[in-house]
């Protein structure tokens, strides 16, 4: 079975990321994806890290490379001056967008494939299974 997983999540990321780079969005890796869902609509890197279960280093060098890719800026802080906040530029929030949109056609291909019933059952199951102390962004183990 988990292997079955990870071939299921590997299949739906490689085709939402081909459609992203046909898009103009080559680079985008899931980590990167997983750290704008993580982000929201801002958000400082320590608070990045703990989202995603990684370090504060692994959180910055996450931020830096998605403010390469023009997908997040680093902003001021209106209650501290002393941070950054790292917010969702339109172009990262297009990405979502057009990602959100890629996925949701992929899993549709799996309903025609095998069923709504079929999808719906696995995504209940999916929902139900023990997650332990991670939540839904947590990649410390992904790296």
């Amino acid at each position: 079975m988990p292997f079955l997983l990870m071939s299921a999540f590997r299949g739906l990321v490689d085709a939402v990321h081909a459609e992203l780079a046909a898009a103009g969005y080559p680079g985008v890796r899931a980590t990167h994806g997983f750290a704008m869902q993580a982000i929201g609509s801002g958000c400082t890197s320590v608070e990045l890290g703990d989202r995603l279960g990684v370090t504060k280093q692994a959180a910055t060098r996450t931020a830096a490379s998605l403010e390469e890719l023009g997908l997040v800026t680093r902003e001021r802080s209106t209650t501290d001056r002393r941070e950054r906040l790292l917010v969702p530029t339109a172009r990262g929030r297009r990405m979502l967008e057009l990602s959100g949109r890629s996925f949701a056609a992929q899993v549709a291909q799996w309903r025609a494939r095998v069923g709504d019933a079929a999808v719906d059952a696995t995504l209940t199951t999916l929902a139900h299974a023990d997650h332990g102390r991670r939540g839904a962004t947590d990649v410390s183990d992904l790296a």
